[in-house]
């Protein structure tokens, strides 16, 4: 009965605004392969590994990323809460055993079983993404861009919130660190698996595209503040060192982030407001006329023929760019494989200063790297955004049958098939 009434509600215009907003906060906490850089040091120090062992670990973490494809396969097969807890029990298994190593409650564990440790916690996210990536485009498929981009976006900011977090509460502290990136993941995917559910919007209700644009706008800037606000509170340092500022700080945060459910309920108010308005209507819809002219009957006729028709035409055809995708549709695409060597050529290398970045920044004299990667996350968010919106303006361009553009788009069609390179 439960379950039924929440499929109900992610039926609903406001329903599907608040499986988004579920989503965002399990993206605020899912990019936890970023954070690597935070606690690398005290694994090298404690287990006296080498930098080519510990760029090992880091590998073994990327190959976690690597196996989202299975994420992808199951996204068709199992329901999006199954792939929460699938994500949030991966998670918490492979960072709170790097947790029990770093706050020495057990011996170190031997070289492979800390790979296979990070290699769970790397393909822990990937669950998560894919959960509510394909929930989301599903359930707003007018506005794939927008969701990926502000999607992606947050994950981004997620680095820079746990780093930030941790900084104000624990002062660094990299078990303290791995505790959060344990638990916290498991707890907000719990609340995600009741309100992040795929469900269909009549048309009337959705509110159309300018509805849509509204929300995604008003997400966007929270998410923009929320960057800002990180991003000041890193150049001051005002969030760290503890004490009653850290603990504002953290308050302030926590507000920010919770602010994106004031767009479903938003949502929800104004859709009960037309509710009440046709519950009020007099009787002026009732004595409309019944049947149609007969011209507009004839209209209505010739106009559903030729729909039959050009359906027809198109059945022969393959999925364009944007559209749904198999998996042999999309291999057979010459854009996923430009997209697989994109990033397959162009990823590798951001990935490996942020691996490293924990080193870089000991070999320069500095104690303490937060800073750089919490200012690294922030940067990266900006581009995370504005790349949804423009990849939707590019996709919208060619499938409206317009020259093509002269600049690769990324089709999120194909997201769920590629988790593991989608970064």
């Amino acid at each position: 009965m439960v379950s039924t009434a929440l499929d109900a509600m992610a039926g609903t215009a406001w329903g599907r605004w608040l499986g988004l907003v579920a989503a965002v906060w399990v993206q605020c906490i899912s990019g936890n392969n970023y954070t690597f850089s935070n606690y690398s040091d005290s694994i090298k120090t404690l287990m006296g590994l080498t930098q080519l062992q510990l760029n090992g670990l880091s590998v073994a973490k990327d190959v976690g990323k690597a196996f989202g494809l299975l994420a992808g396969l199951a996204s068709d097969r199992l329901p999006t809460w199954l792939l929460l807890a699938i994500g949030s029990l991966e998670g918490f298994l492979g960072y709170g055993a790097q947790w029990l190593v770093v706050s020495k409650t057990i011996a170190p564990l031997p070289y492979w079983q800390m790979c296979v440790c990070l290699c769970l916690g790397g393909n822990s996210t990937t669950w998560m993404n894919t959960a509510v990536l394909v929930t989301c485009i599903r359930n707003f498929r007018g506005s794939r861009g927008p969701v990926s981009g502000v999607l992606k976006g947050y994950v981004g900011l997620s680095t820079a919130i746990f780093t930030d977090v941790c900084s104000a509460l624990f002062a660094d502290d990299p078990a303290s660190f791995l505790v959060m990136l344990a638990v916290v993941p498991a707890a907000v995917c719990a609340v995600a698996m009741v309100f992040l559910r795929e469900g269909r919007v009549a048309s009337a209700d959705s509110g159309g595209d300018e509805a849509d644009a509204r929300g995604f706008a008003a997400i966007s800037t929270l998410a923009v503040a929320i960057a800002l606000y990180l991003l000041a509170a890193d150049l001051t340092g005002v969030g760290g060192g503890g004490g009653l500022v850290s603990t504002v700080f953290v308050a302030v945060l926590m507000v920010l982030l919770a602010a994106p459910a004031a767009v479903p309920a938003y949502v929800g108010w104004t859709s009960w407001m037309k509710s009440r308005k046709a519950a009020n209507a007099d009787a002026e819809a009732a004595a409309a006329p019944l049947l149609l002219d007969s011209k507009e009957a004839a209209a209505s006729e010739a106009a559903a023929t030729q729909l039959q028709g050009n359906g027809e035409a198109e059945e022969g055809r393959g999925p364009r760019l944007g559209e749904e995708h198999t998996i042999a549709e999309a291999l057979s695409s010459l854009d996923f494989w430009v997209l697989f060597s994109s990033f397959l050529m162009g990823v590798g290398t951001g990935l490996a200063v942020m691996n490293n970045l924990g080193q870089m920044g000991v070999a320069m004299g500095y104690t303490d790297v937060s800073l750089f990667v919490s200012m690294t996350s922030i940067w990266g968010f900006f581009g995370r955004l504005a790349s949804g919106t423009i990849s939707e303006h590019f996709i919208k361009y060619v499938t409206h049958d317009c020259s093509p553009p002269l600049i690769p788009v990324r089709p999120p069609s194909v997201v769920r098939y590629g988790s593991g390179i989608y970064i």
